[in-house]
Protein backbone atom coordinates (compact mmCIF):
# COMPACT_ATOMS: atom_id res chain seq x y z
CA UNK A 1 0.00 0.00 0.00
CA UNK A 2 1.33 3.41 -0.96
CA UNK A 3 2.48 5.75 1.81
CA UNK A 4 1.07 8.70 -0.16
CA UNK A 5 -2.40 9.95 -1.00
CA UNK A 6 -3.33 11.80 -4.18
CA UNK A 7 -5.41 14.84 -3.19
CA UNK A 8 -7.40 16.29 -6.07
CA UNK A 9 -9.09 19.65 -6.32
CA UNK A 10 -12.40 17.99 -5.50
CA UNK A 11 -10.84 16.49 -2.37
CA UNK A 12 -9.63 19.90 -1.20
CA UNK A 13 -13.00 21.49 -1.92
CA UNK A 14 -14.71 18.75 0.10
CA UNK A 15 -12.27 19.27 2.98
CA UNK A 16 -13.06 23.00 2.92
CA UNK A 17 -16.79 22.30 3.02
CA UNK A 18 -16.43 19.91 5.95
CA UNK A 19 -13.86 21.80 8.01
CA UNK A 20 -14.01 25.55 7.43
CA UNK A 21 -16.15 27.96 9.43
CA UNK A 22 -19.63 28.84 8.14
CA UNK A 23 -18.37 32.36 7.31
CA UNK A 24 -15.42 31.11 5.25
CA UNK A 25 -15.27 31.63 1.50
CA UNK A 26 -15.29 28.25 -0.21
CA UNK A 27 -13.18 27.74 -3.32
CA UNK A 28 -16.03 25.93 -5.03
CA UNK A 29 -18.29 28.95 -4.49
CA UNK A 30 -16.06 31.56 -6.13
CA UNK A 31 -17.85 34.16 -8.24
CA UNK A 32 -15.43 33.16 -10.95
CA UNK A 33 -13.10 34.88 -13.38
CA UNK A 34 -13.63 37.46 -16.11
CA UNK A 35 -12.66 34.82 -18.67
CA UNK A 36 -14.01 31.30 -18.07
CA UNK A 37 -11.38 28.61 -17.53
CA UNK A 38 -11.35 24.87 -17.15
CA UNK A 39 -10.83 23.93 -13.52
CA UNK A 40 -7.52 22.37 -12.50
CA UNK A 41 -7.10 18.73 -11.57
CA UNK A 42 -5.30 19.44 -8.29
CA UNK A 43 -5.42 23.12 -7.39
CA UNK A 44 -8.48 25.05 -6.30
CA UNK A 45 -9.29 28.40 -7.89
CA UNK A 46 -7.65 30.35 -5.05
CA UNK A 47 -4.54 28.15 -5.07
CA UNK A 48 -4.11 28.83 -8.77
CA UNK A 49 -4.43 32.57 -8.11
CA UNK A 50 -1.77 32.39 -5.40
CA UNK A 51 0.65 30.69 -7.80
CA UNK A 52 -0.03 33.17 -10.60
CA UNK A 53 0.67 36.08 -8.27
CA UNK A 54 3.98 34.66 -7.01
CA UNK A 55 5.17 34.07 -10.57
CA UNK A 56 4.22 37.56 -11.78
CA UNK A 57 6.77 40.23 -12.69
CA UNK A 58 4.98 42.76 -10.49
CA UNK A 59 5.49 40.54 -7.46
CA UNK A 60 9.21 40.14 -8.19
CA UNK A 61 9.68 43.91 -8.41
CA UNK A 62 8.62 44.28 -4.78
CA UNK A 63 12.10 43.25 -3.63
CA UNK A 64 13.48 46.59 -4.83
CA UNK A 65 10.68 48.83 -3.60
CA UNK A 66 10.80 50.88 -0.41
CA UNK A 67 8.78 50.01 2.66
CA UNK A 68 9.79 52.96 4.89
CA UNK A 69 13.52 53.67 4.65
CA UNK A 70 14.77 54.65 1.19
CA UNK A 71 18.11 53.09 0.24
CA UNK A 72 18.97 52.18 3.85
CA UNK A 73 22.48 51.15 4.81
CA UNK A 74 22.29 47.57 6.06
CA UNK A 75 20.82 44.31 4.89
CA UNK A 76 18.13 43.82 7.52
CA UNK A 77 15.67 46.60 6.74
CA UNK A 78 12.25 45.60 5.52
CA UNK A 79 11.50 45.95 1.81
CA UNK A 80 8.10 45.87 0.17
CA UNK A 81 8.67 42.17 -0.59
CA UNK A 82 9.66 41.12 2.92
CA UNK A 83 6.73 43.15 4.24
CA UNK A 84 4.45 41.23 1.88
CA UNK A 85 5.79 37.89 3.10
CA UNK A 86 5.24 38.93 6.71
CA UNK A 87 1.70 40.06 5.94
CA UNK A 88 1.07 36.69 4.29
CA UNK A 89 2.37 34.75 7.29
CA UNK A 90 0.21 36.78 9.67
CA UNK A 91 -2.80 36.50 7.35
CA UNK A 92 -2.50 32.72 7.15
CA UNK A 93 -2.20 32.51 10.94
CA UNK A 94 -5.38 34.53 11.48
CA UNK A 95 -7.26 32.63 8.78
CA UNK A 96 -6.15 29.26 10.16
CA UNK A 97 -7.17 30.14 13.72
CA UNK A 98 -10.59 31.34 12.52
CA UNK A 99 -11.04 28.34 10.18
CA UNK A 100 -11.28 30.65 7.18
CA UNK A 101 -9.93 29.92 3.71
CA UNK A 102 -6.14 30.13 4.11
CA UNK A 103 -5.51 29.90 0.37
CA UNK A 104 -7.72 32.91 -0.36
CA UNK A 105 -6.21 34.92 2.50
CA UNK A 106 -2.73 34.01 1.27
CA UNK A 107 -3.46 35.04 -2.32
CA UNK A 108 -4.86 38.42 -1.24
CA UNK A 109 -1.96 39.09 1.12
CA UNK A 110 0.66 38.17 -1.48
CA UNK A 111 -0.92 40.53 -4.01
CA UNK A 112 -2.02 43.38 -1.76
CA UNK A 113 0.96 45.69 -2.48
CA UNK A 114 1.88 44.80 -6.08
CA UNK A 115 0.49 48.15 -7.22
CA UNK A 116 2.77 50.19 -4.96
CA UNK A 117 4.82 52.93 -6.56
CA UNK A 118 8.56 53.34 -5.97
CA UNK A 119 9.58 55.12 -2.75
CA UNK A 120 6.65 53.88 -0.68
CA UNK A 121 3.79 56.16 0.26
CA UNK A 122 5.78 59.24 -0.72
CA UNK A 123 5.73 57.98 -4.30
CA UNK A 124 2.00 57.43 -3.99
CA UNK A 125 1.55 61.03 -2.84
CA UNK A 126 3.67 62.27 -5.76
CA UNK A 127 1.52 60.44 -8.32
CA UNK A 128 -1.66 61.89 -6.82
CA UNK A 129 -0.65 65.25 -8.28
CA UNK A 130 -1.38 63.91 -11.76
CA UNK A 131 -4.79 62.28 -11.26
CA UNK A 132 -8.20 63.50 -10.10
CA UNK A 133 -8.62 62.82 -6.41
CA UNK A 134 -6.02 60.41 -5.05
CA UNK A 135 -3.80 57.82 -6.73
CA UNK A 136 -4.22 54.51 -4.87
CA UNK A 137 -1.83 51.57 -5.04
CA UNK A 138 -4.74 49.25 -4.25
CA UNK A 139 -6.55 50.23 -7.45
CA UNK A 140 -3.28 50.01 -9.36
CA UNK A 141 -2.81 46.45 -8.08
CA UNK A 142 -6.14 45.46 -9.58
CA UNK A 143 -5.19 47.20 -12.85
CA UNK A 144 -1.90 45.30 -13.00
CA UNK A 145 -3.58 41.91 -12.82
CA UNK A 146 -6.48 42.87 -15.06
CA UNK A 147 -4.68 44.90 -17.75
CA UNK A 148 -0.90 45.29 -17.50
CA UNK A 149 -0.04 41.73 -16.58
CA UNK A 150 -3.41 39.99 -16.90
CA UNK A 151 -3.72 36.88 -14.76
CA UNK A 152 -7.49 36.36 -14.89
CA UNK A 153 -7.70 36.17 -11.10
CA UNK A 154 -10.90 35.30 -9.29
CA UNK A 155 -13.32 38.01 -8.26
CA UNK A 156 -12.61 37.41 -4.55
CA UNK A 157 -8.86 37.94 -4.87
CA UNK A 158 -9.28 41.10 -6.93
CA UNK A 159 -11.79 42.40 -4.39
CA UNK A 160 -9.33 41.72 -1.57
CA UNK A 161 -6.57 43.64 -3.38
CA UNK A 162 -8.93 46.56 -4.04
CA UNK A 163 -10.12 46.82 -0.44
CA UNK A 164 -7.04 45.85 1.58
CA UNK A 165 -6.35 49.45 2.59
CA UNK A 166 -8.36 50.89 5.48
CA UNK A 167 -8.79 54.15 3.55
CA UNK A 168 -11.03 52.38 1.00
CA UNK A 169 -14.61 53.10 2.10
CA UNK A 170 -16.11 50.03 0.41
CA UNK A 171 -15.18 47.16 2.72
CA UNK A 172 -13.88 43.78 1.54
CA UNK A 173 -16.60 41.38 0.45
CA UNK A 174 -15.02 38.36 2.17
CA UNK A 175 -13.77 37.73 5.71
CA UNK A 176 -10.44 36.77 4.17
CA UNK A 177 -10.22 40.30 2.74
CA UNK A 178 -10.68 41.67 6.26
CA UNK A 179 -7.94 39.32 7.44
CA UNK A 180 -5.54 41.00 5.00
CA UNK A 181 -6.50 44.44 6.33
CA UNK A 182 -5.52 43.45 9.87
CA UNK A 183 -2.47 41.43 8.79
CA UNK A 184 -1.13 44.41 6.85
CA UNK A 185 -1.43 46.79 9.78
CA UNK A 186 -0.04 44.29 12.29
CA UNK A 187 2.95 43.61 10.05
CA UNK A 188 3.90 47.17 9.21
CA UNK A 189 3.51 48.55 12.72
CA UNK A 190 5.67 45.76 14.11
CA UNK A 191 8.48 45.75 11.58
CA UNK A 192 8.49 49.51 11.07
CA UNK A 193 9.06 49.99 14.80
CA UNK A 194 11.93 47.51 14.71
CA UNK A 195 13.44 49.21 11.65
CA UNK A 196 13.08 52.65 13.26
CA UNK A 197 14.88 51.43 16.39
CA UNK A 198 17.56 49.77 14.23
CA UNK A 199 18.06 53.09 12.45
CA UNK A 200 18.15 54.85 15.84
CA UNK A 201 15.27 57.09 14.86
CA UNK A 202 13.44 56.06 18.02
CA UNK A 203 14.30 54.12 21.17
CA UNK A 204 12.26 51.52 23.02
CA UNK A 205 11.64 54.06 25.78
CA UNK A 206 10.00 56.38 23.24
CA UNK A 207 7.24 53.88 22.43
CA UNK A 208 3.76 54.51 23.86
CA UNK A 209 3.50 52.85 27.26
CA UNK A 210 0.13 51.36 26.33
CA UNK A 211 1.68 49.47 23.40
CA UNK A 212 4.26 47.84 25.65
CA UNK A 213 1.81 46.99 28.41
CA UNK A 214 -0.83 45.66 25.99
CA UNK A 215 1.24 43.86 23.36
CA UNK A 216 4.53 43.13 25.16
CA UNK A 217 7.99 43.57 23.65
CA UNK A 218 8.31 44.78 20.04
CA UNK A 219 8.71 41.94 17.57
CA UNK A 220 7.19 38.49 17.81
CA UNK A 221 5.33 39.29 21.05
CA UNK A 222 3.52 42.13 19.32
CA UNK A 223 2.56 39.96 16.36
CA UNK A 224 1.25 37.16 18.58
CA UNK A 225 -0.66 39.57 20.84
CA UNK A 226 -2.33 41.38 17.93
CA UNK A 227 -3.26 38.11 16.23
CA UNK A 228 -4.89 36.89 19.47
CA UNK A 229 -6.73 40.19 19.78
CA UNK A 230 -8.24 39.66 16.32
CA UNK A 231 -8.98 35.95 16.66
CA UNK A 232 -10.60 36.10 20.10
CA UNK A 233 -12.80 39.11 19.32
CA UNK A 234 -13.79 37.76 15.92
CA UNK A 235 -15.05 34.52 17.47
CA UNK A 236 -17.02 36.46 20.07
CA UNK A 237 -18.57 38.96 17.65
CA UNK A 238 -18.99 36.87 14.51
CA UNK A 239 -16.96 39.17 12.25
CA UNK A 240 -13.25 39.76 11.61
CA UNK A 241 -12.55 42.51 14.13
CA UNK A 242 -10.14 43.44 16.92
CA UNK A 243 -11.31 44.20 20.44
CA UNK A 244 -11.84 47.89 21.12
CA UNK A 245 -9.09 48.28 23.72
CA UNK A 246 -6.42 46.67 21.54
CA UNK A 247 -7.60 48.63 18.51
CA UNK A 248 -7.32 51.88 20.44
CA UNK A 249 -3.74 51.01 21.43
CA UNK A 250 -2.91 50.02 17.85
CA UNK A 251 -4.27 53.34 16.56
CA UNK A 252 -2.25 55.23 19.18
CA UNK A 253 0.86 53.37 18.02
CA UNK A 254 0.07 54.20 14.41
CA UNK A 255 -0.29 57.91 15.26
CA UNK A 256 3.04 57.74 17.09
CA UNK A 257 4.74 56.20 14.05
CA UNK A 258 3.41 58.88 11.72
CA UNK A 259 4.62 61.63 14.01
CA UNK A 260 8.00 60.21 14.96
CA UNK A 261 8.98 58.09 11.95
CA UNK A 262 6.96 58.40 8.75
CA UNK A 263 6.56 62.19 8.68
CA UNK A 264 9.40 63.31 10.93
CA UNK A 265 10.92 66.66 9.90
CA UNK A 266 14.33 65.07 9.19
CA UNK A 267 12.87 63.23 6.18
CA UNK A 268 11.41 66.31 4.53
CA UNK A 269 14.42 66.86 2.29
CA UNK A 270 14.38 63.25 1.12
CA UNK A 271 10.63 63.46 0.65
CA UNK A 272 10.98 66.54 -1.59
CA UNK A 273 13.68 64.77 -3.61
CA UNK A 274 11.48 61.73 -4.16
CA UNK A 275 8.48 63.85 -5.16
CA UNK A 276 10.73 65.71 -7.58
CA UNK A 277 12.00 62.49 -9.17
CA UNK A 278 8.49 61.10 -9.66
CA UNK A 279 7.20 64.41 -10.99
CA UNK A 280 10.09 64.79 -13.42
CA UNK A 281 9.59 61.27 -14.75
CA UNK A 282 5.87 61.70 -15.27
CA UNK A 283 6.25 65.03 -17.05
CA UNK A 284 9.08 63.73 -19.23
CA UNK A 285 7.23 60.65 -20.43
CA UNK A 286 4.02 62.61 -21.06
CA UNK A 287 6.07 64.67 -23.52
CA UNK A 288 7.99 61.63 -24.83
CA UNK A 289 5.37 58.91 -24.65
CA UNK A 290 6.94 57.02 -27.57
CA UNK A 291 9.74 56.06 -25.14
CA UNK A 292 7.36 54.13 -22.88
CA UNK A 293 8.00 50.38 -23.25
CA UNK A 294 5.46 48.51 -25.33
CA UNK A 295 4.21 46.51 -22.33
CA UNK A 296 2.79 49.74 -20.86
CA UNK A 297 1.40 51.13 -24.09
CA UNK A 298 -2.23 50.04 -24.04
CA UNK A 299 -4.17 51.77 -26.77
CA UNK A 300 -7.37 51.96 -24.73
CA UNK A 301 -5.63 54.14 -22.12
CA UNK A 302 -4.82 57.83 -22.42
CA UNK A 303 -1.21 59.01 -22.36
CA UNK A 304 -1.20 60.03 -18.70
CA UNK A 305 -2.53 56.64 -17.63
CA UNK A 306 0.16 54.87 -19.64
CA UNK A 307 2.82 57.10 -18.13
CA UNK A 308 1.61 56.48 -14.59
CA UNK A 309 1.44 52.74 -15.26
CA UNK A 310 5.08 52.88 -16.30
CA UNK A 311 6.38 55.11 -13.51
CA UNK A 312 4.36 53.39 -10.79
CA UNK A 313 5.75 50.04 -11.87
CA UNK A 314 9.37 51.16 -11.47
CA UNK A 315 11.51 49.94 -8.61
CA UNK A 316 13.28 52.57 -6.53
CA UNK A 317 16.66 51.98 -8.11
CA UNK A 318 15.26 51.88 -11.65
CA UNK A 319 13.43 55.18 -11.12
CA UNK A 320 16.64 56.77 -9.83
CA UNK A 321 18.65 55.35 -12.73
CA UNK A 322 16.20 56.58 -15.38
CA UNK A 323 16.02 59.99 -13.72
CA UNK A 324 19.82 60.22 -13.63
CA UNK A 325 20.04 59.29 -17.30
CA UNK A 326 17.52 61.99 -18.21
CA UNK A 327 18.53 64.84 -15.90
CA UNK A 328 22.01 64.35 -14.47
CA UNK A 329 24.53 66.44 -16.45
CA UNK A 330 26.87 64.34 -18.55
CA UNK A 331 30.54 65.32 -18.40
CA UNK A 332 31.48 63.48 -21.59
Amino acid sequence: MSRYIRRTREDTERIELENLAPAATLSADTRGRALPELQGAYRTAFQRDRDRIVHSKAFRRLKHKTQVFINPEGDHYVTRLTHTLQVTQIGRSIARNLALNEDLAEAICLAHDVGHSPFGHTGEDALSEFVPGEWLHSAQGVRIFEVLEPKNLTWEVLDGIRAHSWKIPEAPATPEGYVCRFADRIAYLTHDVEDAMRAEVIRRTDLPAAALSTFGEPGSEWVASMIRAVVNESVDRGAVVMDDDSLEVMNELRDFMFQRVYLRPETEGQRRTVIGIIGDLVRYFVDHDSEIPESYRHTEADTMTQVIDYVAGMTDRYAIRVHDELYRPRLF
